[in-house]
């Protein structure tokens, strides 16, 4: 009895502070996204002080005028701060916590670490729609003036709807299915991109086509960022709120439906707002490698497997990590911009090999 009594005060301590250490974590890592923000529009072909950056950033978002910057600040810096790099800087942010978020419920819905938001041929869907939009042209144009982004995101769509399909054929859905049918899939658009891209004639196509699958943030804009930022505000909060079920799939089928779960309905909801939330980011931005895959395993190292911690650190840094990728995409090069899907493929490959042979993935422990 005295046992129990000692016990249980050390590990209600115990669990306060780890409550605690999580709380500062978090704050630093807002703090941190803060600071990269204001850091990354100074960065650049043209250097802009970060205290000169800070006030216009207060003047425009805030209308604060701390030094009469409204009339001393050079008006090129303010327009390269507010119309150039912002607007890249928050759909890089947008863009990095979205994928990651995306990687780390895929994750947990089909219980395989290696899961990223691509797996279900949702990349190769988009690609088939950029390309047909780029090198055979279509009435893209028509519907809202989206062109290419809307053709992007018809064939992402498209894959996730014949992925659901097929993995629904012959029976129950399971994870192993759909995994198998997103490989398929992907293997099916990737031939006919293929196929169009040798049928074209067209050099500077072909050339446009494959800078937008490597990714790109240079098409930024203010007016372009609604849709993506909306989509991956509102699943965010939506999967925040999902932590104690995504913490149920890690236990396994049998476990999950003995706790009450639906796994078929929650399994399809996750997958088809992953493959949603993918898909508008596809057709904004391109495809980015390797950050769904590997943040979810960093903070994961970090913060252990209980979505209620990983799913918020997850968010975090990995809209850090897309604003430092860009500002090494832009900066990099003299010339122009490097397409950003290979700085994340450089920086996320080896650190994901090291995950793989130096350390455990953690995969649904504690």
């Amino acid at each position: 009895m005295t046992q129990l009594k000692i016990q249980q005060p050390l590990e209600w301590k115990g669990m306060v502070h780890k409550k605690r250490n999580f709380v500062l974590l978090l704050a630093l890592l807002v703090m941190a996204a803060l600071l990269s923000i204001i850091i990354a529009v100074c960065l650049g072909t043209v250097k802009i002080a970060p205290g000169e950056a800070y006030r216009i950033l207060l003047y425009k978002m805030l209308n604060v005028d701390i030094g009469n910057v409204a009339t001393q600040a050079s008006a090129a810096h303010m327009d390269i701060i507010w119309q150039l790099r912002l607007p890249r800087v928050v759909m890089a942010l947008i863009v990095g916590a979205g994928l990651a978020m995306c990687g780390t419920v895929m994750q947990a819905t089909v219980q395989n670490p290696l899961a990223e938001p691509y797996i279900l041929g949702i990349a190769a869907g988009a690609s088939l729609g950029a390309t047909f939009s780029i090198l055979i042209g279509g009435a893209g144009g028509i519907f809202l003036g989206l062109g290419t982004a809307f053709w992007a995101f018809l064939g992402a769509l498209l894959a996730t709807v014949l992925v659901m399909f097929l993995s629904g054929l012959g029976g129950q859905m399971s994870t192993v299915k759909m995994v198998l049918s997103g490989a398929v899939i992907s293997a099916l658009f990737g031939a006919i991109s293929n196929f169009i891209i040798y049928l074209s004639s067209d050099a500077e196509g072909m050339r446009t086509v494959t800078f937008w699958t490597m990714g790109s943030l240079a098409a930024a804009k203010w007016d372009n960022l609604f849709i993506p930022g909306l989509g991956v505000g509102l699943c965010c909060v939506f999967f925040l709120l999902q932590a104690r079920r995504l913490n149920a799939l890690l236990l396994g089928e049998e476990a999950a439906i003995t706790l009450g779960i639906d796994l078929l309905k929650i399994r399809r909801l996750y997958m088809v707002l992953t493959a949603l939330i993918t898909g508008i980011i596809v057709s904004a931005c391109g495809i980015f490698g390797f950050v769904g895959l590997v943040i979810p395993h960093v903070v994961r190292g970090v913060v252990g497997a209980d979505h209620r911690r990983l799913m918020p650190g997850t968010i975090l840094v990995g809209a850090i990590f897309l604003i430092w990728a860009d500002v090494l995409a832009r900066t990099v090069l003299t010339s122009g911009d490097l397409p950003i899907g290979i700085i994340t493929a450089l920086i996320g490959a080896p650190f994901f090999m090291h995950l793989l042979f130096k350390r455990s993935l953690n995969f649904g422990s504690n």
